[in-house]
């Protein structure tokens, strides 16, 4: 739970190199989220190519951190994998934040990049990193060490709980 309460957007990182151990340990965290059906549509891109981080920031107006990252990873759908149509963004969207908490519990810094549903994002995104067809980039996640430390942010907020209706 401290993981969950304590895990802020992290855009600043040093440039301490992370482990593939800690990348695999962010990947099986995204591969337990739960999926509709248990159809586990994603497929994940890991990125240490500062050439390819960079060409991302070129396209993507709120990506300047993975001039400094470690690591992306890239949450992709795969239509084909679909048993319920368009559940996939839900899926792969439960699998990003499963690896933001983790990211945070081993003591990494993340932040999450949208890309879809931006068709220019998408479009160039799948380009540059040669997807196919049936597989649409969902979000980038930067990762690397924390060169900033943010206090947790007590998000609660009783007025948008509503009982039994509205």
């Amino acid at each position: 739970m401290q993981a969950i309460f304590s895990r802020r957007s992290i855009r600043k990182y040093t440039d301490k190199k992370v482990p593939e151990e800690l990348i695999e340990q962010l990947l099986r965290a995204g591969m337990a989220a739960p999926s509709a059906g248990n159809e586990q549509p994603w497929h994940f891109i890991v990125i240490d190519d500062r050439a390819i981080m960079n060409e991302i920031t070129r396209f993507h107006p709120y990506s300047k951190m993975l001039t400094e990252a470690s690591h992306a990873i890239v949450v992709c759908g795969d239509q084909s994998l679909q048993k319920h149509k368009g559940y996939w963004v839900q899926d792969c969207s439960a699998a990003m934040e499963n690896m933001l908490i983790m990211a945070q519990y081993v003591g990494l810094g993340a932040v999450w990049l949208g890309v879809y549903p931006v068709e220019d994002r998408v479009k160039a995104l799948s380009k540059l990193l040669g997807l196919p067809e049936n597989v649409t980039p969902l979000s980038i996640m930067a990762l690397g060490y924390p060169a900033e430390i943010k206090e947790p942010a007590d998000r609660f907020n009783p007025s948008r709980i509503h009982r039994n209706r509205w």
